[in-house]
């Protein structure tokens, strides 16, 4: 039985190779801040979220909100509450509810922090035109819908943005 070659776009190697080299720089932006800052780029985002939430979600809702599960979430919400950078309380209206509250401690820590997004790369993207900024936003659209990762996310989370995934589906 012969096998023919896959065809492939002349296009396909360079992509990948530039996608190896954008998931390399991730994750080595993610351990600076795990050295410097004790906390993942997951964890940041939450802490992040949060205070643009006015301070206070539900697990459930900054799982939908930052495209995590909410068994990842709940992991990254243990970990983050055992720091105590956020509290969990039980809704007054509806126990089974749970609230989360940034702490003092966790205000600070979003205040101090970097952005979870590469320095370099956020220093550049802030220098371009809205127009150039705008592509940049839409090519990457593109790449998430082509990779499927909406439907992939449903059955469980997979380290395209966070490629250090101490906050994975394996640690939570």
């Amino acid at each position: 039985m012969s096998t023919s070659p896959v065809r492939t776009s002349a296009y396909e190697e360079s992509v990948l190779r530039s996608l190896r080299r954008i998931t390399r720089a991730i994750d080595l932006h993610s351990r600076q801040l795990a050295t410097r800052y004790r906390l993942t780029a997951p964890q940041l985002v939450c802490l992040r979220e949060l205070m643009r939430e006015g301070g206070e979600s539900t697990p459930g809702q900054l799982a939908r909100t930052i495209h995590l599960s909410q068994a990842t979430v709940t992991g990254i919400l243990d970990r983050l509450s055992a720091r105590g950078l956020v509290s969990r309380e039980r809704s007054e209206e509806d126990r089974r509810r749970v609230i989360v509250r940034l702490t003092e401690d966790g205000r600070t820590v979003v205040r101090t922090a970097p952005s979870p997004l590469h320095e370099r790369f956020a220093a550049a993207l802030g220098r371009l035109g809205d127009e150039q900024q705008a592509r940049i936003d839409e090519a990457l659209e593109q790449i998430v819908q082509m990779m499927e990762v909406d439907d992939l996310e449903r059955g469980a989370d997979f380290p395209y943005l966070f490629s250090s995934w101490q906050d994975g589906p394996d640690d939570t």
